[in-house]
């Protein structure tokens, strides 16, 4: 009998606590549900043509490493661009803004550089800039934090994920992935 009783007390309290945490998880899932529905945000791709010599260039040689390539320079190596952004893969398409900035290679293997950048966009709904920084793999997807934006873009927070789409030949094209959301105290001084 007491051990009869020990094992339904002792089902009794794992019950519990996993209804305790079954209740938990559940309220932080809706508050971060409700969180989130509260905030404005626009999601959409475009594409970034990058042609060596024409619209990015490299202004300081690096010491050490692979050679220049579509997808490498040398350690150290400074690049600045003013690429051309497109609503497809193709450069013929619609152009909607353009991508300035600049990168450094930061890996040993010339993949991998620092990046910051200032994406100026020209959309149906939305014009302004949105300001980039973060680490960029060449041959890989890589999420670039937003660290700010001017004019429809004010105070814009999220990310941008830059992944190739074509390295072959002297214009490189990367798809651009924004993730964008506007904080309540953007959107509630939007309306003011």
């Amino acid at each position: 009998m007491a051990l009869a009783l020990r094992f339904d007390i002792v089902l009794l309290t794992v019950l519990l606590s996993a209804l305790l945490l079954t209740k938990a998880t559940s309220t932080s899932h809706r508050h971060h549900d409700r969180h989130h529905h509260h905030l404005k945000s626009l999601h959409f791709t475009l594409f970034q043509h990058e042609t060596i010599n024409r619209t990015g260039y490299i202004v300081v040689n690096g010491v050490t490493g692979p050679g220049v390539s579509q997808t490498t320079t040398p350690f150290g190596t400074v690049f600045v661009f003013q690429d051309p952004m497109t609503v497809t893969a193709n450069r013929s398409s619609k152009a909607v803004g353009i991508a300035q900035g600049t990168s450094v290679t930061s890996s040993l293997d010339g993949l991998q550089s620092i990046s910051v950048a200032k994406i100026t966009l020209r959309l149906k709904n939305h014009s302004g800039s949105v300001s980039i920084v973060g680490g960029t793999h060449n041959v890989k997807p890589a999420d670039h934090p937003v660290v700010g934006g001017t004019g429809d873009f004010l105070f814009v927070q999220g990310y941008v994920t830059s992944s190739p789409v074509d390295l072959r030949g002297l214009t490189v094209v990367y798809k651009i992935a924004f993730h964008l959301y506007w904080p309540p105290y953007a959107t509630q001084a939007s309306q003011v």
